[in-house]
C-alpha cells in the first residue's frame, strides 16, 4: 500500500508539472527577446521571478532607439540577473514610427526609446525618465 501511494504521488507530481502552461518568457534566452511587433501585449507575461526586467518600447526607425539597443544587448548578456525585451511598436509593414500601433496606443507612446523596469518581485521599480537613468547607470 505504502508502494501504491508513493507511486500515485509520483504520477500526480509528473502530471501536474506536465500540464502546467510554459510562460512567455519563463527563462532568459541569450539574446533580448522582441515582442508585440505592434501589436497589443501584456507586458508582465514576460516577467520571470528573480529577474529584473528592463522593457525597452522601440522602433527600428528610431535613431535613438538603434543607438541605445547595442548596450541593452550587452547588459543582457552580461548581468545573469537582468533580462531585456525589447517591445518593438511598429507593425509590419509600417515605415516611421509607428505611433498609432496598437501596442504604442495601449502604453501611451509619445515619446521612444521608453523604458519599463520591473523588480525580481514583479513589482514595477520605474519608468520613462526614473528607468532611462536607472538603465543607463547599470551600463559598463
Amino acid at each position: 500500500m505504502k508502494k501504491l501511494n508513493i507511486l500515485l504521488t509520483l504520477g500526480l507530481a509528473v502530471l501536474t508539472f506536465a500540464t502546467q502552461p510554459l510562460l512567455a518568457g519563463a527563462t532568459k534566452a541569450a539574446e533580448p527577446e522582441r515582442i508585440a511587433f505592434g501589436e497589443e501585449v501584456d507586458i508582465t507575461k514576460y516577467l520571470v521571478p528573480g529577474k529584473t526586467v528592463i522593457f525597452d518600447f522601440t522602433s527600428e526607425y528610431c535613431p535613438p532607439c538603434r543607438a541605445i539597443s547595442p548596450y541593452l544587448d550587452k547588459l543582457h548578456a552580461n548581468r545573469d540577473d537582468i533580462m531585456v525585451v525589447k517591445v518593438d511598436i511598429n507593425r509590419e509593414g509600417h515605415k516611421g514610427i509607428d505611433w498609432r500601433s496598437p501596442v504604442a496606443v495601449q502604453y501611451e507612446m509619445n515619446s521612444i526609446p521608453h523604458f519599463k523596469v520591473y523588480g525580481p518581485d514583479g513589482e514595477k521599480l520605474a519608468e520613462g525618465d526614473a528607468a532611462r537613468d536607472m538603465v543607463t547607470d547599470w551600463f559598463e
